[in-house]
């Protein structure tokens, strides 16, 4: 005779008992959608790295913004391409800049939409590296004036968050103080809090045209170090981040549950060019059932402990209504 006293499967019997049971979800209001905007650019351009994402030319980004709008997307975050590279990224901080255009088209088009601004330098420089570069190697102090300056002209533009991305000490507590000091209390900070020196990012540097693949160890967190990821979200916790991030996401999910466990404040995961990639290659190979993979790799990162998820599927799956 079998005893069995416990029987979990009796919650999976039919689709509709599993998805009471369901523990995580995956839904629009809980992805943001990164696009990429080239200025003096004539039509789309392809990203072959990275099938199904294209540059958007400046001048058909109110046609973009609005197609995101009408799919459900209500949040985006925008990386420019800019075509005035200098050694500092100077245009970054411009108030006639690609930035600062960027996320006017974007709130003239649709007010609505939650605009989260990177504050970074990478896209701007001449040199490809975040900020600017001193003895071989970037001064953190340096860039941090220069991107208390971008910060403020993103939020005066009409930014919503401002992210800064460059991995510099102190990035958070001195745009807080920027924005403050220029009336954007309002303004919330994102913060790439804990960013890996990854191998994942190279489709993301042929998609924004970065020129520069070496030399990011100096400032991004060694990806086999884990009290090191957790102590950097904590700092930037301290320092007024409203949002915590870890990126990647799914090579680092341990990472994130231990960051979930320490705060009360959300984090985000970004799932980022690679991933994207290898999940789209694979389903070109026939390797795999694309979207059930794209729906377990963020089901994965939910359930992790991210309150958002940055994705490059985000448009795909609104479009085709898998979620």
């Amino acid at each position: 005779m079998i005893n069995l006293a416990q029987r979990p499967r009796r919650l999976r019997v039919n689709t509709l008992i599993r998805q009471i049971f369901q523990e995580s979800n995956i839904s629009l209001n809980k992805l943001a959608f990164p696009i990429f905007v080239e200025e003096n650019l004539d039509s789309y351009k392809e990203i072959e790295t990275m099938p199904g994402i294209m540059r958007i030319p400046e001048k058909k980004l109110p046609y973009e913004i609005e197609r995101i709008a009408n799919a459900g997307i209500n949040t985006v975050l925008v990386f420019g391409i800019s075509h005035h590279n200098d050694s500092t990224g100077s245009d970054t901080w411009n108030e006639n800049g690609l930035v600062s255009r960027m996320i006017r088209i974007c709130k003239n088009t649709v007010p609505e939409i939650v605009l989260i601004s990177d504050i970074c330098f990478c896209q701007y420089t001449n040199h490809g590296h975040c900020g600017v570069i001193y003895n071989n190697d970037v001064d953190n102090d340096k860039t941090l004036g220069n991107m208390c300056k971008q910060a403020v002209v993103a939020a005066a533009s009409g930014a919503d968050f401002v992210a800064p991305s460059a991995s510099m000490d102190g990035q958070v507590c001195n745009i807080r103080k920027a924005l403050d000091l220029s009336g954007f209390t309002q303004t919330s900070i994102i913060s790439y809090s804990t960013k890996f020196a990854s191998s994942l990012y190279g489709p993301f540097r042929h998609a924004a045209n970065i020129n520069v693949n070496e030399g990011r160890n100096t400032y991004q967190i060694n990806p086999l170090n884990r009290r090191e990821a957790i102590r950097e979200s904590l700092i930037d916790e301290t320092e007024g981040a409203d949002v915590l991030m870890v990126k990647p996401a799914g090579l680092y999910l341990d990472i994130l549950r231990d960051i979930r466990e320490k705060t009360q404040i959300p984090i985000a995961a970004y799932q980022v060019s690679g991933e994207y990639s290898m999940i789209k290659f694979a389903a070109k190979a026939g390797a795999i059932d694309e979207y059930k993979m794209i729906l377990e790799s963020l089901g994965s990162i939910k359930r992790a402990g991210a309150d958002i998820i940055f994705s490059y599927f985000t448009l795909d799956l609104a479009e085709q209504k898998i979620i």
